[in-house]
């Protein structure tokens, strides 16, 4: 069974309810990068967001 990478806003930001999951690792952190970048103002690394904000489920 593959892995799949999620990453869950709500645990940042209380108000956004936005949550990522794939099973590409690079077009989760790449979702997440433009989420952050676009709602929230915020501009995270790659590895900002893989070590501290992506689960692997």
């Amino acid at each position: 069974m593959a892995d799949a990478y999620k990453l869950d806003c709500e645990s940042e930001a209380v108000d956004c309810r936005f949550i990522i999951q794939s099973e590409n690792e690079l077009e989760a952190v790449e979702l997440a990068k433009n989420h952050m970048q676009e709602d929230h103002g915020q501009d995270y690394s790659d590895d900002e967001l893989r070590e501290e904000h992506l689960q692997v489920v």
